[in-house]
């Protein structure tokens, strides 16, 4: 096999669990070339590895809204003549959901993914030409990993691996300070962390001579950040930034403090002092992981609470 086409579409954080499996294919596989189809809000991400060759994007999100537009149509035929032209050996979908499944279909390629044991959408498995088992009680990073080496033939090291570039710059409108960034936004209510227990975190850093970012995705975000911000000293919250920015200014954190995000496990697969922050999901299957820089706290029900969060920041940074 010299040509794969991987399928991984979203979220942001699913799209990062991939990258320790792009990692090892390319190390076990070394003359495999490997073009990755993602949700178009994440096209950025795949171009953050060096052995993705090139990024497909599609539109799932946007094509669900409008499935019988004219639009919509003409890029599906769009997809399908891009896929057929490069003519990969064989796709795998790393996603296991029906819509990713079906996006495979648009490909002539052998189709191979997970049995119908191993996924939450069993029906998606119908779509597989060949079909791996791979527990449903792995990491999300282990899963990945798992499928790709049974795929491919090979058994994945020990050692957790993303591979990303190391060549990203901090965003330009920031000055050469040391900064903590704190990732406060996240699509649940339920995951959010207490705005008094940041306020109480960002003031202790503060005091110690660390300047605390806050970015902020949307509109409700960019509010709270602005409040978080009036309340600690020296601390900033910034204007909205892309993904490749995004990824600039976790790559030269100090730390990251961040809740059930993408962005926390982002800041993981860039080697970044990471403090993750559960409160309504079980960190066991999908919290930050492969780095001994990156610590979970908190999970479903529970709440971390300041003096927890100091503390692992102690212990990672020097």
């Amino acid at each position: 096999m010299t040509d794969l086409l991987l399928i991984k579409t979203s979220s942001l954080g699913d799209v990062v669990h991939a990258f320790p499996a792009v990692t090892d294919m390319a190390r076990h596989c070394p003359t495999l070339s490997i073009d990755w189809i993602v949700e178009e809000s994440f096209a950025a991400l795949p171009r953050l590895h060096p052995a993705v060759r090139r990024v497909i994007p599609v539109a799932l999100r946007r094509w669900r809204t409008a499935l019988f537009a004219p639009t919509t149509h003409a890029e599906w035929r769009r997809l399908s003549q891009v896929l057929e032209a490069l003519n990969h050996d064989a796709s795998l979908d790393l996603q296991g959901l029906v819509k990713s499944a079906l996006v495979g279909c648009f490909s002539p390629a052998l189709r191979m993914g997970y049995d119908r044991h191993s996924i939450r959408e069993p029906l998606a498995s119908l779509f597989y030409q060949q079909r791996f088992r791979v527990s449903r009680n792995l990491h999300a990073v282990e899963r990945n990993r798992t499928l790709a080496g049974l795929a491919l033939g090979y058994a994945p090291e020990k050692e957790v691996t993303y591979g990303l570039r190391s060549d990203l710059v901090r965003p330009r409108t920031l000055s050469a300070i040391p900064y903590v960034l704190f990732l406060h936004g996240t699509s649940r209510r339920d995951k959010e962390w207490p705005e008094t227990h940041w306020i109480a975190l960002g003031r202790q850093l503060s005091a110690q001579g660390l300047t605390i970012l806050l970015p902020g995705g949307n509109e409700r975000e960019r509010e709270r950040a602005q409040r978080l911000a009036n309340q600690i000293v020296g601390a900033q919250a910034l204007a909205t930034l892309d993904l490749t920015a995004l990824a600039g200014l976790l790559a030269h954190a100090q730390a990251v403090v961040g809740v059930d995000t993408g962005l926390s496990h982002l800041a993981t697969a860039l080697h970044r002092p990471v403090v993750a922050l559960y409160t309504a999901t079980d960190p066991q299957a999908t919290g930050v992981f492969g780095s001994m820089l990156a610590v979970n706290l908190g999970g479903k029900g529970l709440c971390p609470e300041v003096p927890e969060v100091l503390s692992a920041l102690e212990r990672l940074l020097p």
